[in-house]
């Protein structure tokens, strides 16, 4: 378990594609899980939000989310299914720009669909603002950033602005 260091915008590796997890990686998995918990953790302590991380943020370019909100999760091999015709716009925030916040559109509700930690399959089904926020983060798992879904050229803010 380690705290490990946030890539921040402008990164490349921010940008790649990440790989999928194969059963035979999932000790080393575990492991990536618990640094993720750690770092999001410290990041929580230290600007007071955070609610979810993905691989690719600390430099683990496979496709894996963690999210702890009322209890742990963790998620391998995530596929978004079942997204919602209606849409939500809100400010989104990403721990790789820490300070800046960007107006987004997003499905309002969507399915999940992801192995846990046992590789057993799972499916959740989120709404709202946690639909969003795992969007948020399986975008992480495409190379995609939040700056890149901006809905226009004017849709940055900086958090102490709101």
């Amino acid at each position: 378990m380690a705290v490990k260091v946030i890539y921040q915008l402008g990164n490349k590796k921010l940008y790649e594609m990440s790989d999928e997890v194969k059963f035979e990686e999932l000790s080393q998995i575990k492991q990536v899980v618990l640094d993720l918990h750690d770092t999001m953790m410290n990041f929580r302590k230290t600007y007071g939000v955070g609610r979810a991380i993905a691989a690719p943020q600390i430099g683990i370019m496979k496709r894996v989310l963690y999210m702890n909100i009322d209890q742990p999760v963790a998620f391998i091999n995530p596929e978004l299914v079942d997204k919602s015709k209606e849409m939500i716009t809100l400010w989104d925030d990403c721990m790789c720009f820490p300070n800046l916040l960007v107006w987004v559109k997003r499905h309002k509700s969507l399915t999940i669909r992801y192995r846990d930690l046992n590789w057993e399959q799972q499916e959740m089904k989120l709404e709202g603002d946690l639909s969003e926020l795992l969007q948020h983060e399986y975008d992480h798992l495409d190379g995609i950033l939040a700056v890149m879904r901006a809905v226009d050229g004017k849709a940055f803010t900086f958090r102490s602005e709101i």
